[in-house]
């Protein structure tokens, strides 16, 4: 530290930090034409910024260093364009949302469309990018959003900004969207859009459930969304014409989902009578696609509706609609779920967990339509990890145990429970147990005591 005090103080401010100073930055603050020549040709980053946000050039001075810098950062730009494209064509956005969005193909085709256009330079740089997401809840939705900021932005904390519209219901709340005007309480703090913004100007922005928000704010949006700028409580205007601006809805979400599952119906019934008729080459496939006239005819007149203005929706780029989960989606939406919970008991209990294949089908049947991807997380909760729980609250689980997962028949009872009556029209659900494989791959089934029944909890005054 005190070499380095030496070495540059007098071509440092006394408070300046060297936090996050590279071997570039020491180089050029010690003005050595030599050094900083072998480093940059040794592959060193000239765009490489310190903790205080100064690259190398900030340092240098005018001369020799300087101008080989400046032709450094533009040579180093190409390359990093064209390593950055070659990636692109070689793990493109589509391949990458799959990885983390179960079915909603269309949605993620939409999207990962518009975006290639933004990265290439086919899109019109005056007006931002504008989608529309309708769908159910928990169909994936604020994910898509999540992700597409994960791969425009490398800081996904600064490139990822999200508003919950039902914060903006009431008109004074408008001065938490852009910031109070001069005079009023909170006018040096900014508003919460317009504070983002400012840090990164082409976030990808996400207003979760705009059907709530108050038509005021709805009009700043109409601005925004036109002109690609906003002016803050403060006066100042941001420009953001390279922001991506992301709106979720539930409106429609019923139509859209019947409409969904009839076309699913319609497809399988296809299907079907092909097979009878002998014809060859069938093939069962869950991929639908909403016709033009349904958007048109059914859609439109809602968004019309709600909305109650056709400027506003002139401003959206592409609507994008997310559909019911198919059956073979949902299976892959209980292996995920259960493989979280698989990893979560090796990490914190040394438990192995396994499951059989009748499992899955077992836990499809808690999908609720109107709750998407939640209801699935929410069934293997009740009838897997409450199990889990409550056999290891009984210390029926030794540590480094193998534990199997399997499909009970429904004549028998998993739990020791008492007898309850219960109507003879109700249908009974399949139930699975939990089974503790041995060393010599013989299996013991867990016997779990079920808490007691509301009914038979007698309470002392």
């Amino acid at each position: 530290m005190i070499t380095r005090e030496d070495d540059f103080n007098n071509r440092l401010n006394n408070r300046a930090s060297f936090k996050g100073c590279t071997a570039l930055h020491y180089a050029v603050l010690a003005d050595d034409y030599r050094t900083v020549k072998e480093l940059l040709d040794g592959g060193a980053n000239p765009l490489q910024r310190n903790e205080m946000g100064h690259t190398p050039l900030d340092y240098a001075r005018e001369g020799e260093v300087m101008k080989l810098l400046r032709t450094s950062e533009t040579k180093y730009q190409e390359k990093q364009r064209k390593r950055e494209a070659e990636e692109r064509r070689r793990f493109p956005l589509e391949q990458r949302l799959k990885e983390h969005i179960i079915g909603q193909e269309s949605a993620i085709a939409t999207v990962g469309a518009a975006i290639r256009r933004k990265e290439n330079g086919w899109y019109d740089e005056e007006h931002p990018l504008v989608f529309l997401f309708l769908g159910s809840s928990g169909i994936g939705k604020t994910e898509l959003a999540k992700q597409t900021a994960k791969y425009m932005h490398k800081d996904a904390k600064k490139g990822f900004i999200r508003l919950d519209m039902s914060e903006f219901q009431e008109r004074h709340e408008v001065a938490k969207f852009i910031g109070s005007p001069p005079g009023y309480v909170g006018h040096e703090e900014g508003g919460q859009l317009t504070k983002k913004l400012k840090q990164c100007p082409n976030a990808v922005v996400l207003f979760d459930e705009v059907d709530k928000a108050h038509p005021d704010v709805l009009t700043i949006m109409l601005q925004l969304f036109d002109e690609g700028r906003l002016t803050d409580g403060k006066g100042k205007t941001i420009d953001c014409k390279d922001a991506i601006f992301i709106m979720t809805s539930n409106v429609a979400s019923d139509e859209i989902a019947q409409h969904a599952l009839q076309l699913r119906q319609e497809a399988l019934e296809m299907s079907r009578n092909r097979i009878a008729e002998n014809l060859g080459d069938v093939q069962i496939s869950d991929k639908i696609t909403i016709s033009k006239n349904f958007k048109e005819n059914v859609i439109r007149p809602i968004l019309k509706a709600h909305f109650r203005r056709d400027e506003f929706l002139g401003r959206i780029n592409e609507i994008v609609y997310f559909l019911p989960f198919c059956h073979s989606e949902l299976i892959q939406l209980v292996n995920k779920e259960l493989n979280f919970w698989a990893k979560r008991a090796k990490q914190r209990h040394n438990i192995t967990l396994l499951w059989d294949r009748e499992v899955a089908d077992v836990l499809v049947d808690g999908y609720n339509v109107h709750y998407g991807a939640r209801s699935i997380k929410h069934e293997v909760e009740r009838r897997v990890v409450n199990q889990l729980a409550a056999a290891y609250e009984q210390d029926l689980l030794p540590g480094g145990c193998t534990l199997r997962i399997t499909v009970e028949d429904s004549d028998k009872q998993l739990l020791k429970s008492p007898e309850l009556p219960s109507p003879q029209t109700e249908k009974r659900l399949p139930k699975l147990r939990l089974e503790i494989i041995d060393k010599d791959s013989k299996t013991r089934k867990l016997d779990i005591r079920a808490p007691l029944h509301p009914e038979k909890v007698c309470n002392t005054i």
